[in-house]
């Protein structure tokens, strides 16, 4: 049998997996990523069982002249997973997740998600930096630099990436560590898919009590720069360890929301503390002591996995999904003012304003020491994510984002974004985001990808 010039079951046998083509009962369903505005519509899906087994899969749409798109997660807002008429690579069959307690390493496959990481690693109470929603791939995330509760404690997921098993365009398996392709491990960290396919990652684990605590408080709009400015002043605050986020929500109908406020546009201040539920109540006490009460609360001791799954239900599969990202360095009164004012014009109650305080170890790490597009600096990165059930609210909801990022661009800290917000493709934006490191990532890219067949992606293109 045969398809766009490929032997299908000869790519099979090459392949060690599954392959799926146009008319076959499961193409529908394979060729699905997570944001539903994309319909694209790939000339063949490979699911390989192994590294050699990308790497064939990779030969065989290069000699045939096919373009190739890669998916871990298929959590991208973007769509580059797929693409029409392209080879899509789905290394979901690769999710094996192996820790090491004692050298405390995880060894995670290219197809894995977060929530798969989480669950190996904290039966050993260790962790590291991992998605805000749970079935994120771990590919994308730590690729672009991975950014999620633990940052202020653990850095960014690349931050934690001490080596990887990447096939490279050319279809060799290499290693990329600080010892073994060091130029490539350090374009890895943050360069996001523009080098290779990584089928291992392997991370470096950090201590993380598998049972965590969880304070979030919720005030309504007319209280909400209060709040959210007492929230910003307790996070610039807080001991090292705690961790910590501020949103722009639709509250939730859960137990712990009073009904009069399901549904209702609000928003919240999270802290996460490790320790007894008694230093949490401490540390949050200035919070609620500076700001008018909040219309509702919840403090609880909470899993770890079950704080990584906390959102998932604002990020159901197949919703339509737009999303764009600013850095502050100063979350000033001004930044509060017009999060205050935008958040309630949202459309759709799964639309997600998520801030993320950009502190503690992320600031340890030397800007240099990874390709990472974004400053070590201490600052805040706000993330406005819009998630609609159909296309004619998506309309107006990508608009709303537009016209509130455009609200916050005379408060950036620069033209820089964060590659894995980064929804359109905007070449200028990208070279802003990597600044000086852009040239060596060019040149980098010429060295492993220089036909730049790794291309639906925040694009690098190679250096002439």
């Amino acid at each position: 049998m045969t398809h766009v010039g490929i032997d299908i079951d000869g790519l099979r046998a090459l392949t060690g997996g599954a392959v799926i083509a146009p008319g076959d009962p499961e193409y529908d369903v394979a060729r699905l990523v997570w944001n539903g505005c994309f319909d694209r519509r790939p000339a063949v899906i490979v699911r390989p069982g192994s590294a050699k087994g990308v790497a064939a899969a990779l030969s065989e749409a290069r000699r045939h002249g096919l373009d190739v798109t890669v998916r871990g997660g298929g959590h991208n807002y973007a769509g580059h997973a797929v693409a029409d008429d392209a080879m899509l690579i789905d290394l979901g069959a690769l999710d094996d997740v192996t820790v090491d307690p004692e050298a405390k390493l995880a060894h995670c496959g290219g197809g894995a998600q977060w929530l798969q990481v989480d669950a190996a690693t904290t039966e050993h109470a260790l962790g590291v930096t991992g998605g805000f929603i749970s079935d994120t791939g771990i590919g994308g995330l730590t690729l672009g630099g991975g950014m999620g509760w633990l940052t202020a404690r653990c850095g960014l997921s690349c931050d934690s990436l001490v080596s990887a098993e990447v096939v490279t365009a050319a279809g060799e398996i290499v290693i990329a560590s600080a010892e073994e392709n060091p130029e490539l491990f350090w374009g890895l960290r943050g360069g996001g898919g523009n080098f290779g396919i990584v089928t291992t990652f392997t991370f470096a684990l950090h201590d993380l009590p598998p049972l965590v605590q969880l304070t979030m408080l919720y005030w309504t709009p007319e209280h909400g720069v209060a709040g959210v400015a007492a929230g910003r002043d307790l996070i610039a605050k807080l001991p090292s360890g705690y961790c910590a986020a501020i949103l722009g929500v639709s509250a939730p109908p859960a137990p712990f929301v009073p009904e009069n406020y399901w549904g209702q546009p609000g928003f919240v201040v999270a802290v996460v503390g490790f320790g007894a539920p008694e230093e949490l109540a401490e540390v949050v006490a200035p919070l609620r002591a500076a700001a008018p009460a909040p219309a509702w609360d919840l403090v609880t001791p909470i899993p770890y996995t079950q704080l990584q799954q906390m959102f998932d239900e604002s990020a159901p599969r197949g919703q339509f999904a737009y999303e764009k990202a600013i850095y502050v360095d100063d979350f000033s009164d001004a930044v509060i003012a017009e999060f205050v004012r935008w958040v309630p014009g949202k459309l759709s109650p799964l639309t997600l304003v998520p801030i993320f305080p950009l502190l503690g170890r992320y600031t340890e790490t030397d800007s240099a020491a990874t390709a990472f597009g974004g400053s070590r600096q201490p600052q805040w990165v706000i993330n406005i994510s819009a998630i609609s059930p159909d296309q004619a609210t998506y309309e107006p909801e990508r608009q709303w984002v537009r016209d509130f990022w455009d609200a916050l661009r005379p408060h950036a800290s620069s033209g820089a974004g964060y590659i894995n917000f980064l929804n359109d493709d905007d070449q200028q934006r990208i070279q802003e985001t990597y600044g000086e490191k852009y040239s060596r990532l060019a040149a980098l890219k010429a060295v492993w990808d220089p036909d730049n067949v790794f291309h639906h992606n925040a694009n690098i293109r190679p250096a002439l």
